[in-house]
C-alpha cells in the first residue's frame, strides 16, 4: 500500500521538518512570534495548494473542498494580530499529475496529525490564540485521515507511479523544511 510506503520512504525528510519546526516553536514567546512562524506555513501551503489544486478533483479527493486550507492560516495569523504581508519565499515542488499532487498533499494531510502536540507547545508558551490550522479537523480528524489515506492508496497503482507520490512527498518535506534554513541563517 502506498500509504505504508509513503511513510516510511519519507521517515527522514518529515524528522528533518519536525526537528526545525519543534526548535521555532520552543523559541515562541508571544503572538509576534507565532504569527512570524505561521507565516512560513501559510506561505508553504498557499503555494502548494495552488500547485495540487488542478490535479485534486472530486474522483481523486472527494472531499478536498472541505479540508482544511492555507486560509485557515491566514485567519490565525491576522486573529494574532499580524498581516498576511512579507512572507517568505517558497520553492514549491513541480506537480504535474495527480499521483504527484496526492504525494505533496500527503504532507500538508499529515500535519495535522501533529497538531494537537503543537497546540499543547503553544499553549505552554502562553500562547492560546490563532490555533484553528493545527486544532486540524477537531473531532473529525481520524476520519478525515482515514479518507485522505483511502484515496492515496487507490491513486497509485502502479511502482512507478508510487515512486512519483513518495518523491513528491519527499521533496514537499525538504522543501518546507529548506525555508526554516534560510530563516536560522537571517
Amino acid at each position: 500500500m502506498l500509504s505504508t510506503k509513503i511513510k516510511a520512504s519519507t521517515e527522514q525528510a518529515h524528522q528533518s521538518l519536525e526537528g526545525k519546526v519543534v526548535r521555532r516553536l520552543k523559541a515562541i514567546r508571544g503572538n509576534k512570534d507565532y504569527a512570524d512562524l505561521l507565516k512560513y506555513f501559510y506561505a508553504y501551503f498557499k503555494g502548494l495548494e495552488a500547485a495540487v489544486a488542478p490535479y485534486i478533483t472530486p474522483e481523486v479527493l472527494a472531499d478536498y473542498s472541505n479540508r482544511r486550507h492555507a486560509d485557515h492560516l491566514k485567519t490565525d495569523i491576522i486573529k494574532l494580530g499580524a498581516d498576511d504581508q512579507d512572507l517568505p519565499t517558497v520553492h514549491i515542488p513541480k506537480i504535474t499529475n495527480p499521483v504527484q499532487a496526492m504525494g505533496a498533499l500527503y504532507v500538508m494531510e499529515g500535519s495535522v496529525m501533529g497538531g494537537p502536540y503543537i497546540v499543547q507547545m503553544l499553549a505552554k508558551g502562553g500562547v492560546t490564540e490563532g490555533v484553528s490550522f493545527f486544532n486540524g479537523y477537531g473531532a473529525e480528524t481520524g476520519r478525515m485521515w482515514s479518507g485522505f489515506v483511502d484515496a492515496l492508496n487507490r491513486i497509485a497503482p502502479t511502482e512507478e507511479q508510487e515512486h512519483q507520490a513518495i518523491e513528491k512527498a519527499n521533496e514537499t518535506f525538504s522543501n518546507f523544511a529548506a525555508m526554516f534554513d534560510v530563516a536560522e541563517a537571517v
